[in-house]
């Protein structure tokens, strides 16, 4: 009675699902992830619990990015990355838009550029001096 298992036969919840997929650190993210309605499958809100299925739909939102996937292969333990690239296919209007967007922010980063470092304490007292100028006036 020896079976061998397929895809048909492993049955996965979403939440564990999303952490061997690598989207999430831990289960629990994922979990708190999907309770807070970051995540839809087939375009509906649904439980951490939710078993899984080849061929759904995924939308994960990550802020700012979203991921639109279809599950390709189910799995119940977390392997390398190479091997949970395998386990969905995102769609490629999802690749474009989340390129768009971080080529977006690239240079919006280029344009207001972070300082080198924090204020000390007399660069404190000149921007507050600063301000107070520009109120009196």
């Amino acid at each position: 009675m020896n079976k061998k298992s397929t895809d048909e036969d492993i049955k996965t919840r979403l939440d564990k699902w999303l952490w061997a997929a690598r989207f999430y650190k831990t289960r629990q993210l994922a979990a708190e992830a999907i309770n807070g309605g970051h995540v839809q499958l087939n375009r509906q809100r649904v439980k951490p619990s939710r078993v899984l299925k080849v061929n759904d739909k995924l939308s994960i939102h990550k802020t700012p990015f979203t991921f639109d996937i279809i599950v390709e292969a189910l799995s119940v333990r977390r392997g390398p990355a190479k091997q949970a690239q395998l386990l969905y296919t995102e769609l490629e209007e999802s690749i474009q838009k989340r390129e768009e967007l971080a080529a977006q922010r690239k240079l919006n980063a280029a344009q207001f550029p972070h300082a080198e470092r924090r204020p000390d304490k007399r660069d404190r007292r000149r921007i507050i001096r600063f301000k107070n100028i520009n109120r009196e006036n």
